[in-house]
């Protein structure tokens, strides 16, 4: 099994970027990885029980990463459905709860990774459940795009603007606690592809997809924007996993559609993915 999982590294780092000199990595010791259902990865085996009701794979991309770096200790405080005010106050479940993300950083911390934004004001959901439904009111425009459009304003732009100033300020509370620890802000896989449709799997309305997509890089600008604004470091997995969209091919898709898997949530990242964005990450440290 975890011979499989590198080798899925080794594949995702060749695709994905040149190959740079390992001599240029430096050591990390302490890692700790915040985040949301993109670093958890629910369903994706084996799923961890502390707490179940995170979604956290012991095979997600903060596992994956802290192994490749051997890092002495590797804190996973990431959940499922986590939005940036879960950085300060504890999330609860269905059973249990999610203590503050922030209270896993120590001073001795020396590399955090931050995967969230994509759930605050429930922008994720928001796309995922009103568009499927709203495609058969016109299968070859865009009414998902017209329905969250007041006043010729897009909305969802507006909640993407409201989260750049979240993720910001969370990044920062992050280094006041973790003030030795390089910051990494890290983005999102792309769920459309660039061009074409696959209505089985991702059953939008095709005018939507273009405008999802325009969506997807403006969630990745923002979160860039943060990264800047607050000292971090920004890893762009959106540009990374072209080609590896929810309609790619099996085995070569980071992320799943509105498909129903033992292995992987529905519009959740898969085993693929969680490889794919481990190695653009150690990348991205090898590269300083």
């Amino acid at each position: 099994m975890r011979k499989a999982l590198f080798a899925g590294i080794a594949v995702a780092l060749a695709a994905a970027v040149p190959a740079v000199p390992a001599g240029a990595l430096p050591a990390y010791q302490n890692y700790v990885a915040l985040g949301d259902s993109f670093t958890a990865g629910p369903r994706i085996p084996e799923q961890r029980t502390d707490p179940a009701g995170c979604g956290r794979s012991s095979a997600n991309y903060s596992a994956l990463l802290g192994d490749l770096l051997v890092t002495r200790s590797t804190v996973d405080a990431s959940c499922s459905g986590a939005d940036t005010t879960h950085l300060t106050r504890s999330q609860e479940l269905a059973e249990g709860s999610n203590p503050p993300q922030l209270d896993a950083l120590r001073p001795e911390t020396d590399l955090v990774t931050v995967g969230l934004g994509g759930n605050d004001y429930n922008l994720f959901k928001r796309i995922v459940d009103t568009c499927p439904v709203l495609r058969p009111q016109n299968p070859t425009g865009a009414p998902c795009r017209a329905y969250f459009t007041v006043n010729g304003t897009d909305t969802l732009r507006g909640i993407i603007t409201q989260t750049e100033g979240n993720l910001t300020e969370g990044l920062l509370r992050v280094h006041d606690r973790a003030p030795r620890a390089k910051v990494l802000a890290v983005g999102y896989p792309r769920l459309v592809p660039p061009s074409g449709f696959c209505g089985s799997t991702l059953p939008f309305a095709d005018g939507d997809y273009a405008w999802i997509a325009e969506l997807e890089q403006a969630l990745g600008d923002a979160i860039a924007n943060a990264a800047a604004a607050s000292g971090s470091s920004y890893v762009d997995v959106y540009g990374a996993s072209l080609g590896h969209d929810a309609c790619a091919q099996p085995g070569s898709a980071w992320v799943n559609g509105d498909l129903d898997r033992d292995d992987a949530a529905r519009y959740q990242p898969v085993l693929a993915g969680m490889q794919g964005v481990s190695g653009v990450i150690f990348d991205h440290l090898r590269r300083g």
